[in-house]
């Protein structure tokens, strides 16, 4: 005789994160703004930045599209896992999403875990997307193990800075000034960050960009793919605004 009898209760947290990364994921990438930060810029940068870099005179050590790759990478994984997560969360906030899943089965470990799932998995899409254009544009990255480690590494550095600041934003702020705030920053990093354009190419003030986030792992990752080595100053760089934004978010966050 079959036993119909219920067996109430919640998944195994490995299928609840699997379960909130896929839901994070395609609301990320079926948001028309945030498809547009997270891939539409980074693309258009590259092309017009490889078109019409010659008038900055980038171009005499070498082709200006192996310049420009890496540090589009980087400005990727930064419109990703900053902006792109402080919008999403802020307005979560707002509509009071977030205080429903505190009241799910799902632990704020698990909430934490999906989230940051969800961000590799469109920085993975945004990893293929930009580097077939890169290469459809001539780029010819060094390729070995040190440059690919490397590489890993100021990816999930930078993801977890970016993604800490991004959160800390999102939880003190309401809503539209974190979308203003938000989208403010993520311009003043494009412009003056060293993010896409080697820090060597701000003067004086290189010095000032490469200890913060946005120059690090720009130049963590030019140093990958351009010099095939680790970039353990940026990496540690990186590391310290990852600690720096977890414990201001881990004290500042409202879950309301």
């Amino acid at each position: 005789m079959t036993d119909l009898t219920p067996r109430p209760g919640a998944a195994p947290l490995g299928r609840q994160i699997l379960a909130q990364a896929s839901m994070e994921s395609r609301l990320m990438l079926r948001n028309g703004e945030q498809l547009l930060i997270a891939v539409v810029i980074p693309v258009i940068v590259l092309i017009g930045c490889v078109t019409g870099g010659k008038h900055l005179h980038l171009h005499e050590s070498r082709p200006l599209v192996d310049i420009f790759t890496p540090g589009v990478l980087a400005l990727a994984i930064m419109s990703t896992a900053f902006t792109s997560l402080a919008i999403a969360t802020g307005f979560e906030r707002r509509y009071g999403v977030i205080k429903r899943l505190g009241a799910s089965p799902l632990p704020r470990i698990g909430l934490l875990a999906g989230k940051v799932l969800a961000l590799v998995i469109v920085e993975l899409l945004q990893l293929v997307v930009i580097g077939a254009v890169g290469v459809a544009l001539g780029w010819s990255p060094t390729v070995c193990l040190a440059g690919i480690v490397g590489f890993v590494l100021a990816c999930v550095l930078g993801t977890a800075a970016f993604a800490s600041l991004g959160l800390f934003v999102a939880g003190v702020l309401r809503a539209e000034a974190t979308l203003a705030a938000a989208n403010l920053i993520y311009l003043l990093l494009l412009a003056g960050g060293a993010v896409v354009l080697p820090a060597s190419s701000y003067g004086a003030f290189g010095h000032v960009t490469k200890v913060l986030p946005s120059g690090a792992l720009g130049e963590a990752v030019r140093r990958a793919f351009d010099d095939g080595r680790i970039d353990w100053a940026g990496l540690g760089i990186m590391l310290a605004w990852a600690v720096v934004g977890s414990v201001l978010t881990a004290r500042t966050f409202r879950w309301e």
